[in-house]
């Protein structure tokens, strides 16, 4: 499923407009990503865990020459599986 799919599960469910349950999807997507960005954990029991993990810097190698490269430290987020989920999926 995409964002276009879970507009339209959305607007069927509820029997909002397209507009306004596309506003809803991209309200939900916004406030997640910026909970994140600020550093916070988002959590939505029985579904799922995000957070942001830091990765250290590294010397890495460039596959092509073999020289090393300095990988920059970065942040990205971090999806845990909830239990319900993984029990719903693996039924």
């Amino acid at each position: 499923m995409n964002k276009s799919g879970l507009i339209d599960s959305l607007q069927s469910e509820t029997g909002l407009s397209k507009a306004k349950a596309e506003q809803v999807v991209d309200i939900f997507f916004d406030t997640i990503s910026e909970a994140l960005a600020r550093g916070d954990r988002v959590e939505i029991r029985g579904f799922c865990s995000i957070f942001v993990k830091d990765y250290k810097g590294y010397i890495g190698r460039n596959p092509k020459t073999g020289t090393p490269v300095e990988i920059p430290p970065k942040k990205l987020p971090f999806f845990k599986c909830g239990k319900e989920l993984k029990e719903r999926v693996d039924y």
